[in-house]
């Protein structure tokens, strides 16, 4: 399915021309622990991404992605490849929402590996990725854990700015997740919408007409976390769905627009004891 930006955009001339202006990007970071404080170990930026870190010398390390493309389009590829060392702490957020415009052809291609070491805490919080009318995303998200790691792994979708009339009616979105402890697979999910993705999502047994969808997971996780978030009952602007299971607790939240999604998302990542959010969050 292709969505074309113009008649001229047919002609192969104009193709050349859009796949000669993709962008690239990826960034790999490693983190470690001296006793006191996290520190970057190793930082590689390419392309178009960049990694900016305002809180040098903190107990746990705040890592802001930067994404100088200003956006996603059709064929643009990244990668993010982070490693959390032994008892080291790392918070990874985004400086805005994400976009992903419409494509005339090729998906955007995201592929994020994340690793963490024994005693090591992840903190993956970025925010919003709004899916613009048209647009054709892939992404893998492969998390990696050592026993008696931790994580909190938080990833936003709206489809759509409601605030400006805009809904994404039609485009395809591919996301895998694939999470392991010591090289074994605990967690596997995906979500394909591919065609008409607004007549999907209005479907009740889908999305019930919600616009912007959540996911939170918890490693390790409990009973504990699942009565921790549905004690917040009859307080969400959208739905909220929590499950716990062999040490992973997972949150599904949906609502009518992103920020309808925000407060819920705020909601229970306060409920769960992550209050201290990053500064950008609150912007």
């Amino acid at each position: 399915m292709t969505f074309p930006i113009s008649s001229r955009s047919d002609t192969p001339a104009r193709k050349a021309q859009f796949d000669a202006n993709r962008a690239r990007g990826r960034i790999a970071l490693e983190v470690a622990s001296d006793g006191r404080r996290t520190a970057r170990t190793s930082v590689h930026e390419e392309g178009s991404l960049r990694v900016r870190f305002p809180n040098a010398g903190s107990a746990e390390c705040e890592a802001v992605l930067v994404n100088t493309a200003g956006g996603i389009a059709g064929g643009d590829r990244f990668a993010l490849d982070v490693a959390v060392g032994a008892g080291a702490r790392l918070c990874v957020c985004t400086a805005a929402a994400e976009k992903i415009y419409r494509t005339h052809g090729p998906d955007s291609e995201i592929a994020v590996t994340l690793r963490v070491a024994p005693g090591g805490t992840l903190r993956w919080l970025p925010q919003e990725t709004i899916l613009f009318d048209g647009a054709q995303v892939a992404r893998t998200i492969d998390i990696d854990l050592a026993s008696g790691a931790a994580l909190v792994m938080v990833e936003s979708l709206v489809f759509g700015r409601a605030a400006m009339g805009e809904t994404m009616t039609r485009g395809r979105l591919f996301d895998r997740w694939r999470v392991r402890c010591d090289g074994r697979l605990v967690f596997a999910d995906a979500v394909r919408l591919d065609g008409a993705v607004a007549e999907t999502l209005a479907r009740p047994a889908v999305a019930g007409g919600a616009g912007a969808l959540a996911t939170i997971l918890l490693a390790s996780g409990d009973e504990t976390v699942a009565a921790a978030v549905r004690a917040l009952e009859g307080g969400f602007a959208g739905e909220c769905g929590v499950s716990a299971w062999n040490g992973i607790a997972l949150v599904r939240l949906c609502a009518r627009d992103g920020a309808a999604l925000r407060r819920d998302l705020l909601a229970v990542l306060s409920a769960l004891g992550n209050s201290a959010l990053p500064r950008l969050w609150m912007n």
